[in-house]
């Protein structure tokens, strides 16, 4: 992978040394930025500087000679002219509480964070404008992008929204590449309700691969979960368009389908019988959708929204039904219109 000298290169600092901040933050490194990787793990920050690999959770890719990691937050932070979140949805409001007081003055914050504030089920932008305050440019990176993908330089499209054009173009710049395409929009609220929904939705055809339903019930359980998609977003004032983007449909499509997805990985192995439990400790990594659906169908409940997939996933993922049964359930339902009159109304 051939590095870039960019015309005007920023310091970045990315908040979250897992798989995807490091893939994002190689990725800017390359382009000729100055990235600073921010972590907890003390062993995984040191291997980055020392040894140019993530041998926890990238491990033999290596990474730019250039890439700075650090388990301190000021240091990461000091004088950085952008700075991306990039940690599990758990530990997003947390992460921006330690990260307010030391924001350089001037630096938008970003975040390629996908699902809501577990126990309020706020959208995470609603959570960065009551801890940073109105002032603050913010952005949302988002989009079919597997982490492993993009660390080897394979080529990917994602979406950068923001109620902020120049920020969100300024994200996307630091971004964007030969192999690397980085789109802008200014729906927020849709292009994250994309990225968290795609994760429960890839628990349901990895149940239904599991169990061997066939490629016929993959199809349609991605195409019944867009619709779920668009329901919920036309309620709470998303653009259709987002959802039948990147943010939406190809984050769908590629979660559902790759097995490289860790949400899809443990339908898998739900559908194959495996506990809870198991499958978890399996995939040995943070699996969102466990949260993220308690939050989807709390907002599906505010606003009068049935979502059948969403709820049985979250039925499933509780042990209050099994794979079998909640297929039965989705089965059993009445026959009706494929959309609602008003949908693209």
């Amino acid at each position: 992978m051939t590095d870039l000298q960019a015309s005007t290169p920023l310091k970045i600092a990315v908040l979250g040394a897992g798989s995807w901040g490091t893939a994002l933050a190689a990725l800017m490194a390359r382009h000729g930025h100055a990235v600073t990787l921010w972590g907890r793990d003390p062993v995984v920050a040191a291997a980055i500087d020392a040894q140019h690999e993530n041998t926890r959770y990238l491990p033999g890719i290596p990474l730019p000679l250039t890439l700075r990691a650090t388990t301190d937050l000021e240091t990461s932070l000091e004088g950085a002219d952008q700075v991306l979140v990039v940690v599990p949805s758990h530990a997003f409001t947390e992460t921006l509480r330690k990260l307010a007081p030391l924001r350089p003055p001037g630096a938008g914050v970003a975040w390629a964070t996908k699902g809501f504030e577990t126990g309020s089920g706020r959208f995470l932008h609603e959570v960065a404008e009551d801890i940073l305050g109105p002032d603050v440019p913010l952005a949302v990176v988002t989009g079919p992008s597997f982490a492993k993908e993009v660390a080897l330089g394979l080529p990917t499209a994602v979406t950068v929204h923001g109620a902020d054009p120049v920020f969100a173009q300024a994200v996307a710049d630091v971004m964007h590449g030969p192999a690397f395409r980085a789109y802008t929009g200014d729906d927020m609220v849709g292009a994250e309700l994309g990225g968290a929904m795609k994760n429960v939705l890839a628990v349901a055809t990895g149940v239904a691969d599991g169990m061997q339903l066939g490629l016929n019930a993959r199809a349609g359980l991605i195409t019944r979960g867009l619709n779920e998609m668009l329901r919920l977003s036309a309620a709470i004032g998303a653009k259709p368009e987002t959802l039948m983007g990147l943010a939406g449909l190809g984050d769908l499509v590629l979660t559902c389908t790759g097995d490289l997805s860790r949400n899809r990985r443990l339908g898998l192995a739900l559908g194959r019988g495996q506990s809870l439990q198991d499958a978890v400790r399996e995939i040995g990594q943070v699996v969102e959708s466990v949260q993220t659906a308690d939050e989807v169908m709390r907002q599906a409940e505010r606003h009068g929204i049935d979502l059948p997939i969403s709820s049985a996933v979250r039925a499933v993922l509780h042990g209050e039904l099994t794979p079998r049964d909640g297929l039965q359930q989705l089965l059993a339902r009445e026959q009706k219109p494929e959309y609602p009159e008003t949908l693209f109304k």
